[in-house]
């Protein structure tokens, strides 16, 4: 080549984003230590499931900012994630495989075995799945002679305070099943699990219901975001 001849432009080599790496060594600390990571670089794992490159911290910690932790971010409903610019479909399925599993793991923990001597893990179950949950949800855990639980059905579902609950249905959906006794579990949205006067007449009722056809309602949970209540342990049964 002519040293006249213009020589070809060099390459211009394209800056290293200042989160290369980040993800792998993420990755390593969770792994050596699952329970050191703040909530927000826990999510950040959780979304490199749906955005394989990029820089999700930002994001992150947008979502921790608007909802307040790791578990309330995972709970929140799809409209109001997606409230968060940023998020779309992708994120949001990722966010809820990770709640979904998480209920899933915690209800492997009671089902098929005899809740009344695994009471921790029943309290622990109940608060993954309503503590957050935005409507009043009303189930039923059914249980064997044992006191085995054999079925956890969702009975109703109603608004932000109140939910219609009908005694005959619970007692008729024990005897279909051959259930001899039953827990009742609520969750109050308000965050205050203390029970209502309402609470304490349909508890009442359910128990009558039940006695009359020899089942036997054991307990009633309330369950809010600070905290539970038992009805038998404040001896409103």
């Amino acid at each position: 080549m002519n040293e006249d001849d213009p020589k070809p432009a060099d390459k211009v080599a394209e800056p290293v984003p200042h989160y290369h790496g980040h993800r792998a060594r993420l990755r390593d600390r969770f792994l050596a230590n699952p329970d050191g990571l703040p909530d927000y670089e826990l999510l950040e794992l959780v979304f490199a499931m749906a955005r394989p490159r990029g820089d999700v911290k930002p994001l992150a910690k947008a979502l921790i900012t608007r909802f307040g932790s790791f578990a309330d971010a995972i709970a929140a409903a799809p409209a109001r994630l997606k409230e968060v610019e940023g998020i779309g479909d992708a994120t949001v399925a990722a966010l809820k495989i990770v709640e979904a599993s998480a209920i899933r793991l915690a209800r492997g923990n009671i089902m098929d075995k005899p809740v009344l001597s695994s009471w921790q893990a029943l309290l622990d179950y109940c608060t993954a799945s309503m503590a957050r949950a935005t409507n009043e949800q009303f189930r039923v855990l059914f249980l064997d002679r044992k006191n085995v639980l054999i079925a956890d059905e969702r009975q109703q579902e109603g608004t932000v305070d109140h939910t219609p609950v009908y005694p005959r249905e619970v007692v008729k959906r024990a005897l279909e099943i051959g259930a001899t006794a039953v827990i009742l579990v609520h969750n109050h949205p308000s965050g205050d699990p203390t029970p209502s006067t309402a609470d304490i007449e349909m508890t009442r009722e359910v128990a009558d219901a039940a006695k009359s056809l020899g089942i036997t309602l054991h307990d009633h949970i309330v369950i809010g975001r600070n905290g539970t209540e038992s009805f038998k342990s404040l001896g409103l049964l």
